[in-house]
This record gives C-alpha cells, structure tokens and sequence, in this order.
C-alpha cells in the first residue's frame, strides 16, 4: 500500500503545479508546466511501451528533452525561477546517466535523489507562478 501512495502523490503534485501555474502564472510558468506535464506522460508511456532493456536510453533522452525545453524557454523569457529548474534538471539527467554508465541498479539512494529533485523542481515552477499572482 504505501508504496504505491509515492508514484500517486508524485501525480497529484505535478497536477497541482500545472493547474496552479495554468491559472495564475505568466507565459513561461505555463510552458514550463506543459514541459514538465509532457514530460510525466512520456515517462509514463516509455515506462508501458518501451521494452525494458531500451527504458534507461529514452528516460535519458525524455530528461535531455526536458532540459532542452526549459533552456528554451530560459533563452526566450529569462526569469530567476528557470534558472533553479534548469539547475535542478541538470542534476536529474547526471542521477539519470550516472546509474546508466555505471550500470548500477537503481536503489533507495536512486529513489531519494530523484524524488527530492523532482519535488524542488516543481517547487521552482510553483515560484514562477506565484511570482506574477503577486504583483
């Protein structure tokens, strides 16, 4: 029971910072949030169609996208928020390609680092969009 409450509350946070950043941010807290909302259904799709010996290689590539968006839409609006996610995406595609060059199984260690990045990256996007509510 409690380890399937993990996966169901990383969902319902990444539904609340799309819906929060939606309704109540600018333009890029809006495009960050569709990058992070596309890039949570791909991981859910490679997860279910990719045979298992290729998911490490596109969960790679899903990160690598992820970091491409967001240094898109850095370039195009420049705000201190992209600057901590861009960080904290960059620290997930190196726990990504360290246990993929390694060839290290993915343990306790693997599942605190990225929960804990992936919940600071949301709460970048959660700035950005409060950000623009406030003025």
């Amino acid at each position: 029971m409690y380890s399937s409450m993990i996966p169901l509350a990383g969902w319902g946070l990444t539904v609340l910072v799309v819906a929060l950043s939606w309704w109540r941010g600018g333009t890029p807290e809006r495009a960050g949030a569709g990058l992070i909302l596309a890039v949570a259904v791909l991981a859910r799709v490679i997860d279910i169609a990719v045979p298992p010996e290729l998911r490490p290689v596109a969960h790679l590539a899903n990160d690598a996208l992820l970091g491409v968006g967001f240094l898109i839409v850095a370039v195009l609006y420049g705000s201190l928020w992209l600057g901590g996610a861009m960080l904290f995406q960059a620290a997930q595609f190196s726990l990504h390609a360290y246990y993929f060059v390694t060839n290290r199984p993915r343990d306790q260690l693997y599942a605190v680092v990225n929960n804990l990045n992936t919940t600071a990256l949301m709460l970048c996007i959660i700035a950005g969009a409060l950000v623009p509510w406030r003025r």
